[in-house]
């Protein structure tokens, strides 16, 4: 693809689509960057994003090991990123759903630490560190929302590790259902009623299980009245279960 611009050139497969919507009149206005910036200093962050780049299925963002020059925002649809584990496979670290950022860990090494890959139609929206770094120098407040952003991060890889540290493989799917209902609750959305847009093998790998038992969970806690599955749609008819499941 020819292009000057060092953002767009480490994107593996874009199809760019650009959208005039700022970011006071985004829908993910209050989970993203902006919040709590006057107007003028939004004009000025407005200018820096490179918007609604388009990804289809099995699109990679980044690849691992390559040169660290934006983080993402996603804008609509679903990101996974993944680690060659010590064995060649891959092991995936993380999702990402509207709201959330990609590539947080890749500002100390200034590589990015994984390989980001779109698991449906996705947009997103790239904020090139450098020229982000310059702006937040003149906005105190956008250096603060960096921070938490930065912190939350950090929480959710703890939260994976006592999750991947549960020997109980009822507990790993039961505790991975109820993030997904907060991540989606904090979006506005059903926290008992979701599409799960990644495949059940992905949920396996992520979770450290086999295909085959993750498809026993599912069925199972259907059976027990846990949760209602509909092809990739969701509900979770018991969360008190659910929770108690998680504790054990």
């Amino acid at each position: 693809m020819a292009t000057n611009n060092p953002v767009i050139q480490l994107f593996d497969n874009p199809t760019q689509r650009k959208d005039p919507v700022a970011c006071d009149s985004c829908s993910l206005y209050s989970l993203c960057l902006p919040l709590g910036l006057n107007n003028h200093d939004l004009q000025k962050l407005d200018q820096i994003i490179d918007r609604e780049q388009r990804y289809q299925r099995n699109d990679r963002l980044f690849r691992a090991d390559t040169p660290f020059t934006a983080l993402f925002v996603v804008r609509s649809g679903t990101f996974k990123t993944t680690v060659a584990a010590s064995n060649g496979r891959e092991q995936i670290t993380g999702f990402y759903f509207p709201g959330e950022f990609i590539g947080l860990d890749a500002i100390y090494t200034e590589n990015y630490q994984s390989t980001a890959t779109a698991l449906e139609t996705s947009t997103l929206c790239a904020l090139p560190f450098t020229r982000l770094q310059t702006l937040g120098a003149d906005i105190p407040q956008l250096q603060i929302n960096m921070l938490r952003r930065s912190s939350k991060e950090l929480a959710s890889d703890k939260n994976l590790m006592i999750l991947l540290s549960k020997n109980n493989a009822d507990a790993r799917l039961a505790t991975f259902l109820l993030s997904l209902s907060a991540r989606f609750q904090e979006r506005g959305f059903s926290t008992t009623r979701f599409r799960l847009s990644m495949p059940r093998k992905d949920i396996a790998n992520h979770l450290g299980l086999a295909v085959e038992t993750i498809s026993r969970l599912f069925a199972r806690f259907q059976q027990q009245g846990l949760i209602d599955v509909a092809g990739k749609s969701i509900t979770l008819v018991d969360l008190p279960n659910l929770q108690a499941r998680c504790e054990h």
